[in-house]
């Protein structure tokens, strides 16, 4: 991996970890456009906690009362994260990430799971605008929201659009969603990192990448953590604007429009 790819990749994290559009169907596009050679699972987990770092700083406050009586919000929290653990567990033990991801089929994953994830905002947006969502954030809403952050394990299926989507399906009022949909992503990265980082280290992986690529990927870590931060800050302030309109149909062509992309390169680039 080049330095100039890295910094690509940061932004390209930073910005779709909470635009509704994927963020990790967009690195495993870009990484099988580069054609990246070395494992880079160590340096995807960096750039989650770019965005990670992103989370908390806009939502600080909200983080601080998570830990304040009566704890509901905190309790939901844990809650909507057992899906997702459980479904990440699985995926790990089976090593569905290799086989989802592998260049000879990762073009048609990507384009299957990007249409999905654009069907499901552009029927949200529908459902929006024709009901009020007034119901406040609680085990009704937040389950839904747990189970659909369980699915965005995949590549292509958004976290932030699937979340988002969930609680305001399940009607409870945009603000809600907005703020539980971003302190839903704190856990999931964090676990995803510890798990990520442990395993990389019992198997050697992450120390054979520093002795392979040496002070280019030290470099390439500390400048993809930075961007991602930077645009994950840019990314959810636009989030948040779109979230109280409701507005998620230029997503959703977007979307339609990388997998017809992806679909292409699968044929013309990634199995060339």
């Amino acid at each position: 991996m080049e330095i100039w790819q890295a910094a690509i990749l940061g932004l390209v994290q930073g910005l779709t970890e909470f635009l509704p559009v994927s963020s990790s169907g967009h690195v495993a596009f870009f990484n099988a456009v580069f054609d990246t050679r070395m494992d880079v699972m160590f340096f995807t987990i960096i750039l989650h906690l770019g965005t990670l770092v992103a989370v908390c700083v806009v939502f600080w406050r909200d983080i601080i009362d998570l830990f304040k009586k009566p704890f509901k919000t905190l309790g939901l929290l844990v809650l909507a994260t057992i899906p997702a653990a459980v479904v990440g567990v699985v995926i790990e033990v089976c090593g569905l990430d290799d086989i989802l991801l592998a260049r000879n089929c990762v073009g048609i994953v990507l384009c299957v799971l990007f249409l999905v994830t654009a069907v499901l905002l552009f029927v949200t947006e529908l459902v929006a605008k024709r009901r009020e969502s007034v119901l406040p954030l609680c085990l009704k809403t937040a389950m839904p929201m747990g189970v659909a952050q369980a699915f965005a394990v995949l590549p292509g299926i958004s976290r932030s659009g699937s979340t988002i989507c969930a609680g305001t399906l399940a009607g409870c009022n945009r603000e809600d969603v907005a703020k539980f949909s971003f302190l839903m992503s704190i856990p999931v990265i964090l676990g995803g990192f510890f798990v990520e980082l442990a395993l990389g280290l019992y198997k050697g992986e992450i120390q054979q990448n520093f002795i392979d690529y040496g002070a280019t990927l030290g470099w390439s870590v500390a400048i993809g953590f930075i961007l991602s931060a930077v645009a994950g800050l840019f990314a959810i302030k636009v989030m948040l604007k779109v979230i109280k309109k409701a507005n998620y149909k230029w997503f959703s062509l977007y979307l339609v429009l990388i997998s017809i992309t992806s679909l292409v390169l699968h044929f013309t680039v990634f199995n060339a």
